[in-house]
């Protein structure tokens, strides 16, 4: 096997466990949205922060929003791989 089929079959492995990688964030996402889009009008929701254990009441609405783009823009890098 030369160099270059090595460098190949190596790219697609690489590929191949991002994709499978992407493909798990997605199917979480897909949950969290699933179970922000079932909740009571009345239930709170809270955000955790970046690289912190504080998380901060906020918004249902904006939640469910920012948490839809995010499979959105996930579903679209998976897409172009």
């Amino acid at each position: 096997m030369s160099v270059r089929e090595q460098e190949k079959e190596g790219a697609s492995l690489g590929d191949t466990s991002l994709k499978e990688e992407l493909n798990k964030k997605i199917k979480e996402q897909k949950v969290v949205v699933d179970e922000l889009s079932n909740l009571k009008k009345n239930r709170r929701v809270y955000v955790q922060q970046p690289n912190s254990n504080i998380f901060f009441l906020a918004d249902k609405a904006e939640t469910l929003g920012s948490c839809r783009r995010t499979l959105d823009n996930m579903k679209k890098e998976y897409q172009d791989l």
